[in-house]
This record gives C-alpha cells, structure tokens and sequence, in this order.
C-alpha cells in the first residue's frame, strides 16, 4: 500500500454496492478479500458481523460506510469500536431512510458539544 490511498469499504444492500462498485471503489486485498458485502435476506447477521470486524482489523481501509438499517443489526460492534480510523459512516438505503437518532457517531458527536460552544 505503500504511495497508494487507502480504501474505503462498502456493506450493504445490492443497490448501495453495485452503487459503490461502478464509481470505482472496488478492490481486492493482497489475500484476495474484497472491500465490500452485499448484503441480501439469506446474509446471516454473524457473517456481516465478522466481515465488519474484517474490515477495522484491515490496514488498507480508511472508512467504512454501511447501510443504517444493517448497521442496527450490528449497533454492538459498531458501538465497540473507538478508533476514529477507520471511519464508520451509515448511510441511507433506496427502501430505508436515514435516521439521525440512531446514528452512533452523530451521538458521540452531539455529547462532545454543547449548545453554548456555538455562540
């Protein structure tokens, strides 16, 4: 990886990988392990889990965005993880829309801050 950037990696559903995939973010690492998951109704929650883990145990990827209604699946894992690399994003799917309540790096966020910080 060396002089190269480093990667951003992909789980969701079909529509948000092939999204993903045709604007180019596709790769496959050293050992031949892509950097995205498509997830569909017959993915088991532990495969997205370990894949999950894969992907922040991996030192070629910077963030990491994921569908929000998969990220509920996982919101354990995702809430374990305290590194701010790689970057964890949720992002909306075509049938689920974003909900910023349930989005656990907007929570950190907000609780860094105070309304009296912006006057």
């Amino acid at each position: 990886m060396a002089g190269r950037g480093k990667l951003i990696a992909v789980i969701g559903d079909e529509d948000t990988c092939t999204g993903f995939l045709l604007g180019g973010i596709g790769e496959l690492n050293k050992n031949r392990k892509p950097n995205f998951l498509v997830v569909e109704k017959d993915t088991s929650i532990t495969e997205i889990e370990e894949t999950f883990k894969s992907f922040l145990a991996r030192n070629d990827i910077a963030i990491i965005l994921i569908n929000q209604f998969i990220a509920e699946m996982i919101r354990h894992a995702i809430d374990a993880h305290m590194q701010s690399i790689p970057a964890i994003l949720e992002i909306p799917s075509k049938e689920h829309p974003y909900d910023a309540s349930k989005d656990s790096i907007l929570r950190r966020a907000k609780g860094m801050f105070s309304a009296e910080d912006f006057r």
